[in-house]
Parts: structure tokens; sequence; C-alpha cells
């Protein structure tokens, strides 16, 4: 193991500075903005700027790729998102903010991308298992560490924001010092939405309701959290807690899904994840026992897109599974783009905690759909599966997958970790 891990460790840490910072940001800024007063449409639409800049970024990213190579890449774009992130503390307005959400979601998706390509270039079909479950582990790991962070201070301070920006700052030294070759470009593919839908319903429908339910979710919930009556604090803790319990949750879930039909597993967490969706939206739980709700909720919902994902990629021909990788990423960019608006303009109508029952009317009518595919379509043999570990287990992690990339068709970046990702989520 320490073979395998020690030539891509640089990469791991700087990955960990980074996901600090940003696991900071994404419950910093929502409470800073409810904070200040801002309406819950408001707080959504800065949700779904930063979800638009992660498509431009990931449009935008091989063509600097390509101008400056991997290293310096990473660079302007730590840049980026280092000088996006101490804005915020100085121009503190709707406006500057949806444009600074918009650049900092950018240089994210980039950053994860050249990661991505460059892990992809240390995997072999020998080790990728060892190596997608590093990076899971190193993602989760400083998502958490991020939002716990939150806890140190007030959203009002300007403390939170200094920190967030330090830590991603300090993702470019790893790297910078690095003596591992530089990879190859990343791939451009062609962008087959409807061919995508042929060949798994499922997957591409799951992956879009997965990006309207956990984008919104990933936007609002510290917001929803602290409408309910916890303070700022408890509801970073009430964040953690969800991602902790969605990082475990990947694994044996995961593992669970390679031996049964996908769509099972999927169906049992959606039904999961509407029973503790209600539970938070309707009943009056007391504020320590939203802590208890978190797990099962994160449990539930954290899997939803990287099943999905897996049963498309099950239904992959040969040769397509990065095609298949961006089809996946732009439907759940779609969804979580649109999802932290309809929930927000939700929470405004009927209160901040209508935010579950949006994710729990979703998770619903998933539910509904995959219920109605179990008696028309057979399940995938297992004998033709494709290994959970090989790309689906983080979302979009296709730049992991075992295929070669197609350089043929110049149409859409090959995706990093989809929106839906903890750490690729506002």
């Amino acid at each position: 193991m320490y073979a395998t891990l020690r030539p891509i460790f640089s990469l791991l840490l700087g990955l960990f500075f980074l996901i600090v910072g940003h696991g900071l940001q994404q419950t910093l800024i929502p409470l800073r903005a409810e904070a200040e007063g801002w309406s819950a449409l408001q707080i959504g639409a800065l949700g779904s700027a930063y979800y638009i800049g992660f498509v431009c970024g990931c449009i935008a990213t091989p063509y600097i790729i390509l101008r400056s190579g991997h290293i310096r890449a990473f660079m302007v774009l730590a840049a980026l998102i280092s000088i996006a992130m101490i804005a915020h503390s100085l121009w503190i307005a709707f406006v500057p903010w949806f444009v600074l959400r918009i650049l900092l979601g950018s240089a994210l998706a980039g950053l994860y991308m050249i990661i991505e390509s460059w892990l992809n270039e240390r995997a072999s079909n020998t080790n990728r298992g060892l190596i997608m479950s590093a990076y899971i582990m190193v993602n989760y790991a400083a998502l958490a560490v991020g939002q716990f962070l939150m806890t140190l201070a007030s959203p009002l301070d300007f403390t939170l924001f200094a920190i967030a920006t330090i830590m991603m700052a300090l993702s470019v030294l790893p790297l910078a010092l690095t003596r591992q070759p530089q990879p190859a470009p990343v791939a451009l593919v062609r962008l087959r939405l409807l061919a995508l839908y042929r060949s798994s319903p499922v997957g591409l429908i799951g992956v879009f309701a997965a990006g309207l339910a956990n984008g919104a979710y990933w936007s609002l919930g510290a917001v929803a959290a602290v409408g309910h009556g916890l303070t700022a604090s408890d509801a970073a803790l009430f964040m953690t807690i969800s991602t902790a319990a969605g990082a475990i949750a990947q694994w044996p879930v995961g593992r669970f899904s390679d031996r049964i039909d996908r769509r099972l597993v999927l169906a049992a967490l959606l039904a999961g994840a509407v029973v503790f969706g209600l539970l938070l939206a309707l009943l009056p739980v007391p504020g320590r026992g939203w802590f208890v709700l978190a797990i099962f909720f994160g449990f539930a919902i954290a899997p939803t897109y990287s099943i999905a994902a897996a049963h498309a990629y099950d239904h992959a021909a040969p040769g397509t599974m990065v095609e298949a990788a961006a089809g996946l990423f732009v439907a759940n960019a779609i969804g979580s783009i649109a999802g932290p608006l309809i929930a927000s303009a939700t929470m405004q109508r009927l209160g901040p905690q209508m935010l579950f029952l949006y994710t729990a009317i979703v998770h619903v009518l998933l539910l509904a759909y995959i219920t109605y595919r179990l008696k028309i379509a057979a399940p995938v043999e297992a004998a033709t599966k494709k290994d959970f570990a090989q790309g689906a287990a983080v979302p979009g992690g296709a730049a992991i997958a075992p295929e070669p990339l197609d350089r043929a068709h110049p149409d859409v970046a090959t995706p990093s970790p989809s929106v839906d990702h903890p750490a690729a989520s506002a």
C-alpha cells in the first residue's frame, strides 16, 4: 500500500488542504448570508451560481492546461479560488457574491480535474481500488474537518474567511514542489444525453434527481438548521455529522450494490431519505435530535449519485465509460443548478425546514420511477457489472475509470467529481 500511495502523496495532501478550505466555505457562505438577513431565494441563487461555475470550469480548464501545463494551471486556479474566497469578506452584497460564487465554482472544478487526471495516470487495474479509496477518504475527511472549523468563530467574523483562504492557498505547495511527472492533457469527449438515457434511464434520471435534492441540501442545509433554532456552530456540526455519515455509507453500500440489483439498493436509500427528510421537516425535533437524524439522513442521501452512476456504467458500451461520465456529470449539474432555486423558493414560502420536505418529494418521485423500471426492465447480470470502486464511488469519478481516454471528439471535458459530491458542492 505504501508503495502505491507514496507517488500520489503530494496530490492527496494538496487535495486535503483544498477541501478543508472548501468544506469551511461551504457552510460559512450560506450562514453568513443568512446572518446578513438575505432571503432564502437569494441564498439558493448563490448555490446555483456555484454550480454554474462548476460546469464552466470543466469546459474551460482543459484549454488552460493545454496552454500552461498541469502545475501552472493548478497554481493559477488556486490563486483564483483564494482571491474569490477572501473577496467574499470584503464586498458583502448579493451581486458580487453571485459573481464570486461562479468564479469559485469554476476554479474548484478545474482543480479537481487536474488532480483526477493526475491520479488517472498513476492508477492501473491492479491498484485502482486502493487509489480510489484513498481519494474518497481524503475528500470526506477534509470536508468534515473544514465544516467543523466553522465552530471556531462567528460567521460574522473575518477569521473564518481568512482560514478558508489560507487552507486553499496551502494546496498549491505540495504540487508546486512535487518531482512527479505531469500527466497528459485532460480528455475531451462527445456529449450524447439521449443515447445515455436509452442505455440507462435509471442512471441518467437518478443522477439528475440527486442533483435536484443534494445540490439543494449542500447549499441550504445549514440555513435550514439555523431556521430550526440551532446556533451557527450547531448547524456546522449538523452538516459535519451528515457528511461523515455519508462518507461511511459510500463503501459498504457500494459493495452491496455489486452483489444485487443496484436499483433495489437505490430504492432502499431513497426510502430512508424520504423518512428522515420528513422527520426533519415536519416533526418538532429537539435541537440535539437533529444530530441523530443527521446520521441517518446523510447515510441515505450521500450514496444516491454513486449508485445511480454505477448503474449507468453497468450499461455503458465498451470504450464509452468517459463519455457516459460526461453525460452523467452534465445531468447532475443541471439538477444541482435548479435544485437550490426551487428549494429556496419553497423555504421562503413555507419556512426553512421545508428544505427537507422538498428533498423528500424529489426522492419519492425518483423512487416511484425506479419502482416502475423494476417492473419492466430486468436487472444487470452480475458478470457484466462494473466494479463499484472503478469510477462510480466518487460522483463523476470517470477520470479514474478503467478505460482509455477518448480524445476524438473535442466537445465536453472529462468531468471532475460531480457537484453532487459533498466536496464539489456549494
